[in-house]
């Protein structure tokens, strides 16, 4: 399920971290928390058997002004997209979590606050097809899309666009969140499919810092300005839709749309 969130700033002289991702992210799990309390914990903790947490969210979308690595809002008005990889049965519930709420994005520098003005649900984009139908779908990521091989120490080489790792990495990652919310066999024998569509412009890189300022910092690289073409089962395809492509999707990497 899918939903755009308009928000409107209660805060005066009002600067966003540029890194404004994982508390945004935290103020989303505050938000489920508050609404009901054991589902939050099992999201954040264990997720759907497995560890993923199955939602992810767009960029902001608000005029702003560069200020060192704060962002100025030019406007009261700010909006984004959200995600949850759960029944259609839970529209309403998650809807009401958000309404009337408040969300708090803030690091160690500064705070900004936020009133939910409203809640729209978007429509589902492959609504009209059948349930085990293999479809295609060509869509534009409104966040970046992460994809990193673990090296030995552990660490994530992360990948670009125009290699082939980069949709391989999307594949296995999809293939692990198909595991995890359906079983084994079902991501081994998923026929999935995964095409970089470059665009008329060159792909666009940004490095995110995740936890900034505090002592588990990392840096991640993503990638947008691109197309992806996916084909796999409707079941596996809204799945992919729902939870976001790559990795680091509940810090708001990976949001996908048609």
């Amino acid at each position: 399920m899918r939903f755009k969130i308009i928000l409107n700033n209660i805060t005066k002289n009002a600067n966003l971290p540029i890194n404004y991702q994982y508390p945004l992210s935290a103020a989303i799990y505050r938000i489920l928390a508050k609404g009901d309390t054991e589902y939050a914990k099992s999201l954040h903790e264990k997720g759907y058997g497995k560890g993923f947490k199955l939602f992810s969210f767009s960029q902001l979308d608000f005029p702003f002004k560069i200020e060192g690595d704060r962002m100025k809002l030019l406007s009261d008005e700010v909006t984004f997209q959200i995600a949850f990889h759960l029944p259609e049965a839970m529209e309403n519930f998650v809807k009401g979590l958000f309404k009337s709420e408040k969300i708090d994005i803030a690091d160690k520098k500064s705070k900004v606050s936020f009133s939910v003005k409203s809640v729209e649900s978007l429509p589902n984009p492959i609504q009209r097809y059948k349930e085990n139908e293999i479809i295609e779908i060509q869509l534009k990521p409104l966040s970046p899309i992460v994809v990193g091989l673990r090296s030995d120490d552990g660490k994530y080489d992360f990948q670009s666009p125009d290699k082939i790792e980069f949709a391989d990495g999307i594949i296995y990652n999809w293939r692990n969140k198909i595991e995890s919310c359906f079983d084994e066999q079902a991501s081994t024998s998923a026929f999935l499919m995964a095409e970089i569509i470059p665009m008329k412009t060159q792909f666009k890189s940004r490095l995110i810092t995740i936890k900034a300022d505090t002592q588990e910092e990392t840096k991640i690289r993503g990638w947008m300005n691109f197309g992806l073409k996916v084909t796999a089962e409707k079941r596996f395809v809204e799945l992919f839709l729902n939870s976001g492509a790559g990795v680091y999707n509940a810090q708001g990497m990976g949001f996908v749309s048609d």
